[in-house]
């Protein structure tokens, strides 16, 4: 029993290290958030959904804008007021609103665009100001 609890303690240290010491750690910006959901076509289909997370992944890693970002999928929804009829998420965050307008403009974004945008049939924005304090 104490063998375990010395082998787990040892684990998380472990990870949390790792983790700390990464060089792509970004702190979330809660100053202006970007939250963008995705309705595919064909929402089965693995090979869209192949392309344009590559797509999605290299225009993010090129964006002279976004701070942090956070891409997902919908999780099986257990509450009434669960929306799951989505494809995929995007939630990025920016120091300004005028940054985010920058973003809007970049290279990388129209490209992500124009690469992907056959395989959506309706997309929503919501973009909002993080509370000040």
């Amino acid at each position: 029993m104490k063998t375990t609890i010395i082998t787990l303690l040892f684990i998380g240290a472990l990870g949390t290290g790792i983790a700390q010491t990464q060089d792509q750690m970004k702190t979330f910006d809660p100053t202006f958030a970007h939250t963008v959901y995705f309705w595919f076509k064909d929402p089965a289909n693995k090979a869209d959904r192949a392309m344009f997370e590559a797509s999605l992944k290299k225009f993010l890693d090129n964006s002279s804008y976004a701070k942090t970002n956070f891409i997902g999928t919908p999780p099986v929804a257990t509450r009434e007021v669960v929306d799951g009829s989505f494809t995929y998420s995007l939630i990025v965050t920016f120091e300004s609103a005028e940054a985010q307008e920058g973003y809007q403009t970049e290279q990388p974004h129209l490209d992500f665009i124009e690469e992907c945008k056959h395989l959506w049939e309706k997309v929503i924005v919501y973009d909002s100001f993080g509370l000040k304090e």
